[in-house]
This record gives C-alpha cells, structure tokens and sequence, in this order.
C-alpha cells in the first residue's frame, strides 16, 4: 500500500505511525510545507482523559508525550479585582513544536518518509498513491481542489484574537478579563513547557470583539504594535516578561464543517476537515483521534472506499458533538459582555467553566466539591432573597431545590413538569388519565406541574383527544386535578392556554404526527394562507372580526381557569401555533398592520396577551412559551425572541419559558445536548426576567448547572417525567437533599431498592 500525506501536523504523522506499525510493509511518506523544527504557534493541550484514549493508540509514542508534558489541575479565573480557583481539570500543556518532534522521530524511526520545505499544489503527482491523506491545515490546497465534492462550509466568526507566547509561569489555567476604555479583553494563558529559562514558557491568547479592536487601533496594527498593545494590556500579569510573536496577526475564527469527508482515495483530516475553537483546546486532539479512527478503518478493511466510507461513518457523531460544543463554548467567548456586566464573579465563574454545556454542576462537584459548596450557598442566598423565604444558611442545598417566588406564587424547588399532550381528553373534557398523569408527577416532587396544551376553543384543537377550557364542565374536570395537587402535594399548578391554528384537526399522535383526519375535519385559521405542510389544510387568513372572537376565547378561558383553581398561566406564542404563527415572517406574509416587521408580527400576539393579562388575578403570575429560533432560514432568530421577551415583560409577563422550532415542517434544529437553553441565557440576561429552559436536558448534574450558570430560573422536563413520575424525589435523593416526603409514603424513608439478586 502506497499512501502519501500531505501536511506533517499532528493528524498526519500520527495516522502515519499507526499505519506502518499494523501494516510495515506500507510506502508511507508526509509532505510537509515548512523546514524541520518550524512550526507557527506555541502550546497545545490535552486532557488527562484524551491521553489515555492515544496510549491505547501507540504505547510508545504516549511515553514521550507525557515526558514533556506540564500537568496542572487549577483554573484561574481573575475576575473584577478578584480570583477564583476551581481545581481537579486535569489538563497538560506541551510545546506544539516539540510534539511534532516526537512524532515526526517516531514516523522516521518507523521507516516513514517525510520530506520537509515541500509546497503541494495538488495531487495529480500522486496518482499512484492508494490513499491520499490531506491533513494541510485550515487553508488546505487539497480540500479547495475539490471543494465541490468535499462542500467545505467555512464560517468566519466576528471575535478577534491573536496568539502569543511569554517566558512567563502561570500557576495554573488562567482566564484574565481586562476593560479598557477600548472595551473587554479576554486573556486565556496556559504553561506549555518548563522552557529553557526558570519560568518556563506559556502561551497567551488575547480575544475581543471587533468593535474593541477597531476602537484600540489594531486594524492596521503590524505584529511589533500588537505586540507592545498586549504588553501594555498585560503589564501588571506579566510582571516584566516580554510577550513573544510567532507570525503572530490578529485573526478571526474559522469554523469549518465538511459535508463530505471523502473523495475517491482522498480523505481529509484534521483543521482541514473540521476546527474547533481554541477556548475548547480540542484541535489537536480531534486531529489525533482522526489518526486513531482512520487508521481503524483502513486496518479493518480491505478497499479504501470501503475505509473511507466507515471511517466518516464511525467517526462523524464524536466530531458534530465535540463541534457543537466547542460552538457554544466559542460563543461564550464572543458574548462575553452579557455576562461580565450582569453576573457576581462566582457565577461567572461557574458559568465560564460550565460554558460549553459539556461540564455540568455534578462534574465540578466530583472533581472540586469546596467549589461547588461555594456556588451552591451563593445560589442559595439568592434564591432566598428572591423568594423572601428564610433558608438555613448552614443547609447544603443544591440549586435545583432553592424556591422561586413570581408574584404571591412561590414553587419550592425549580424542577418543572413540561406540558405534555396526551390526547386522552372527550370533547377537551379532561379525566382520570390526567389526574393521575398530573397528580403522580405532584406527587413526585415537582415543584411546578404545567398542564398540557389546553385549546381556547373546539376549533382551536390540534387533534380530537386534545384538552380544552372552552366548556362548562371543563371547569370541574379541571379543578378535580388542582384539588388533588393542592390538597396532597407543595407543587404549583399552571395551565397552559393555546390555540392550534394552522396546525389543528389531525390525527392523534400515535396515529400520525401533524396527519390530517380522514373525516370530521374542521376549518383552520391562521395569520396567512400557508398550510403547515403539503398534506395539511390550508388555513383561512384571519380577519379582524376572527382575531377578536379569538381573543374573546382566550379571555373566557382566562376566566374559567381561575375558576377551576390554577395557580399560574402560560400562554402558548410558540411551536407554529395560532400565535407562533403570526410572529415567524415565514408565515406570516400580511400586509396589513399584523404583518411585515417584528412590531406589527407581535401586533395580535400582544393583543392576547394583554386580554388575558388583564383578566387574570393581578397577584398570579402568567408565563410565555416562545420559540426563539425558526431553524430554518428567513426565520425569526434569537434577536426576535429578545425583542419579543423585552414588550411581554413591560406588559406583565412573569416569566418567558423558551423553546424553539416546529414552526415549519422543513425546520433544521441544531440538536445537542441542552441545545436550547443558550436561548433562555440570552433572554434571562439581556432582557432582565426570569426564564424558564428545555430542550435535551439529561441528568440532575444539567439542571443544577444550568441554573447555577444563571441560564435559567426553572428546567422544565417532558421525557425525564414521563420515564419516571418521581424524578424530582430521586434526583434530590441523589443530591443528597432531604426532600419530603408525603405521609403517605414515610415509611420508606431511608429505604434503597436492590439493583441486582
């Protein structure tokens, strides 16, 4: 087999080294641009976790890595005039030049080729090659040779940030935040290698937005002026030491995504095929663990296509992860402001580390529990000044169990029960299926249980099984439930109102989802004439006669909902709904005073809102569901869904619990883990109110880090809920909390299942 490589990074030399050593007999040889012993850059990092996964790769190679490696466990966080330290990371930092060393003596002690000082234009001089490896870098001459197969998509990001270096020690990971009259600077520094000075070396990357570098002058900088910039930036952290350049430019991020990793017997790796920002450190590794996985692939099968093809297979869903949260982390980073001007430096803190949605509250606990016990009773201190309920101080008590007043209503704890339709209601009539779907999750622990989508009228449905407050006996089937939950339970019972819209008279769920009925189907109405998909109706524009019955609708159901004894009320203006439907301009296509720009798109929505507002006891709160991105282009994006928090919060609205799409049935959501809840933070911070998130939110540790990390004031969860009633009972077992519980079930009070026979 005859294989050539293009690029001597990290990715190539390290699929080298694991070619020849399962294959000897393999004609191996890297082309790499630079002369030996060059390289631009400084340090990279590893984690403790991504060394283990190469040492099962190539013991040898391992050896000589961590050698050179300088461990550290701290992070350093410098932050308004003060420090805080979270530790047990497991991080180690080396040299970039010397890690090419390493493997480039271990390729060569292999027998593997590598011609240095060689600049490819293509690869037509490699057609005899069984494989071609293009690992050249970001800028990859391969890839944009066959950018029509490959479809690279490059996304340069608006941050600027240029990389230096320092013979400087930093004790550990530090983040440093600087405001000048220019604006904020972000400063990440990291030791790299003991160097050949007592201080050792340490890379320094300098980041801010464009608007701060414009303003500083560094547009037109050379390296020498950015250089003295950062110095001076830097002075009192560098204490004298010298900041070193290596091509060292102001830049911006390119995030890059290929549709396509393969063409024929050429496959990208490495920065050529995917980037993930730098606040992540994951370069280098996505790089290696693409040598790993290739070299799998190729080893395992006998045709390259067939290689390739499992390789991208195999290895794509670690790679969109990682990206996706290497995204947010970089978005952390290029929002920075939000959070340096509205959060205490201990939630800051928590929500830097926190930033990439990977690392959650649990995680942090188990690597540096003095750290949480600090940000749990800073929580705690403020939940009780926010609910004006006296907590003891000396009590550990997780954020997901701190209360939450909004108006006279205060839930005990933030762990919510989504609205979850289970269209098992006769004529919007509910029953014994819902007493005991809602009652069972009281019960359970929940300190607020949101009933189902509950529709205003018979033809604001969105199937025949689903819930209403549109009759008269909807008020005792109703109260029937809040009774239970009242009487039985501490939770807090909310209703969500509702009309279907465009998206109404289809089948049951499990009958189809968004099908329409065979029979008995009943006219839909919507802010245009848009169906939801081909298969459904078309709805009827509203006229202004019909907006003003539905407002009418939406106030009796106002009325009756007080009556049958909610405590809170949730108006539904998300999901491609009757409302959601005139705030997407890609439904909305008006040209009246309900459409065309935001204010009028919001014109209706508000209408209602201020109806039921105002037919709502003053002293109970009332929530909005609201999509805050279309995922879809042309949509409405998260600038909409700010802009529309800010009007609902100066009108009386409590809280705004933020979903996102199904507004359009060729949606494309960037699904992830708590993929949603960058939405609510947006919202919560920009917009001064209280928020509630969903969305993919897995584990006890999530919750609590989403509402330390100021993301969210509630997590409100569907499928936890429906897998186990007591979720919120055995999370705070869990935690650790004490938790109550009901007289009725006391008696198993320090009571464990056992797991196995």
């Amino acid at each position: 087999m005859k294989i050539a490589c293009i690029g001597g990074g990290p990715a190539s030399l390290y699929f080298s080294i694991l070619m020849k050593k399962a294959r000897p007999d393999a004609d191996i040889t890297v082309y790499e641009q630079n002369p030996r012993d060059v390289t631009w850059g400084f340090g990279v990092v590893f984690s403790d976790s991504t060394m283990e996964g190469f040492g099962d790769a190539d013991e040898d190679t391992l050896r000589e890595i961590t050698g050179q490696f300088t461990h550290w466990d701290d992070i350093d966080v410098f932050f308004k005039g003060e420090v805080l330290r979270s530790t047990g990371h497991g991080f180690a930092g080396l040299a970039r030049l010397k890690l090419l060393q390493i493997l480039g003596g271990r390729a060569e002690q292999l027998g593997i080729r590598i011609q240095y000082d060689t600049l490819v234009s293509g690869i037509s001089e490699y057609a005899d090659c069984d494989l071609i490896i293009a690992g050249d870098g970001v800028n990859s001459v391969v890839r944009e040779g066959l950018k029509e197969h490959f479809k690279p998509d490059i996304e340069v990001r608006p941050n600027k940030f240029i990389w230096l270096g320092a013979n400087k020690q930093f004790e550990a990971f530090s983040f440093y935040f600087k405001k000048n009259e220019h604006g904020l600077w972000r400063v990440h520094c990291y030791q790299y290698d003991k160097g050949e000075f007592a201080n050792g070396n340490a890379t320094i990357i300098v980041e801010c937005t464009e608007a701060a570098w414009r303003s500083a002058g560094l547009e037109d900088a050379d390296e020498a002026r950015s250089v003295a910039f950062c110095e001076d930036l830097l002075a009192a952290e560098l204490e004298g030491a010298p900041l070193i350049s290596n091509n060292s430019t102001w830049r911006s991020f390119p995030a890059l995504t290929n549709e396509h990793w393969s063409h024929g017997n050429v496959v990208l790796l490495g920065d050529a095929l995917h980037t993930a920002h730098f606040s992540v450190g994951s370069g280098t590794k996505l790089a290696m663990e693409d040598a790993i996985a290739l070299a799998d692939a190729v080893i395992a099968h006998a045709e390259i296509p067939e290689a390739l093809a499992a390789f991208e297979t195999a290895r794509k869903p670690d790679v969109q992860s990682l990206q996706r949260a290497a995204k947010v982390s970089m978005i952390w980073f290029e929002e920075t402001e939000r959070y340096y001007d509205k959060l205490d430096p201990e939630q800051f803190t928590f929500s830097l580390l926190t930033r990439s949605l990977r690392i959650n509250h649990e995680n942090l606990r188990l690597r540096d529990p003095d750290f949480i016990r600090r940000i749990d009773k800073w929580y705690a201190g403020r939940a009780a000044q926010q609910s004006r309920i006296n907590l003891d101080p000396g009590e550990n008590i997780p954020p997901a169990f701190t209360p939450l007043r909004l108006r006279d209503m205060v839930i005990g704890n933030r762990i919510a029960v989504s609205p979850m339709c289970m269209y098992s209601a006769e004529d919007g009539t509910v029953n014994d299926w819902h007493l005991v779907h809602l009652g069972s999750r009281a019960v359970g622990g929940a300190g607020l249980v949101i009933a189902e989508m509950t529709d205003v009228s018979r033809e604001g449905r969105i199937t025949p099984g689903c819930a209403g407050m549109y009759k008269g006996e909807h008020v005792g089937a109703w109260r029937r439930i809040t009774n239970f939950v009242h009487h039985y339970t501490d939770a807090r019972i909310a209703l969500q109102l509702a009309h279907a819209g465009r998206k109404g008279s289809t089948t049951l769920l499990w009958e189809g989802d968004t099908q329409p009925l065979e029979k008995d189907n009943w006219g839909l109405i919507g802010s245009s004439p848009i169906p939801y998909s081909e298969v459904n109706q078309t709805p009827a524009e509203m006229s202004r006669e019909d907006m003003a019955a539905v407002v009418a609708d939406f106030v009796r159901s106002t009325e009756m909902a007080e009556e049958a004894g909610f405590d809170m009320l949730e108006l539904h203006m998300a999901h491609g709904y009757l409302l959601s439907t005139f705030l997407s301009p890609l439904i909305n296509v008006r040209n009246d005073d309900y459409g065309g720009a935001l204010e009028n798109r919001m014109r209706f929505p508000l209408e209602v809102f201020d109806a039921i507002r105002a037919a709502w006891p003053e002293e109970k709160p009332i929530s909005v569901r609201v999509s805050a991105n279309d995922w879809a282009p042309g949509g409405a994006d998260g600038d909409d869904a700010v802009a529309l928090a800010a009007v609902l919060k100066a009108r009386g609205c409590d809280i705004v619990d933020v979903s996102s799409g199904q507004v359009v049935s060729y949606q494309k959501p960037e699904y992830g883990r708590l993929y949603q809840t960058p939405f609510s933070d947006r919202i919560r911070l920009e917009v001064e109110m209280p928020t509630m998130t969903v969305g993919n939110i897995q584990s006890y540790g999530d919750i609590n880090g989403i509402l330390a990390g100021g993301r969210a004031d509630i997590c409100v969860l569907a499928r936890a809920h429906l897998y186990d009633p007591y979720y919120a009972r055995h999370a705070a077992r869990a935690m650790g909390y004490d938790l109550p519980l009901p007289p009725q079930y006391q008696s198993i009070e320090g009571w464990e299942p056992r797991l196995t026979d």
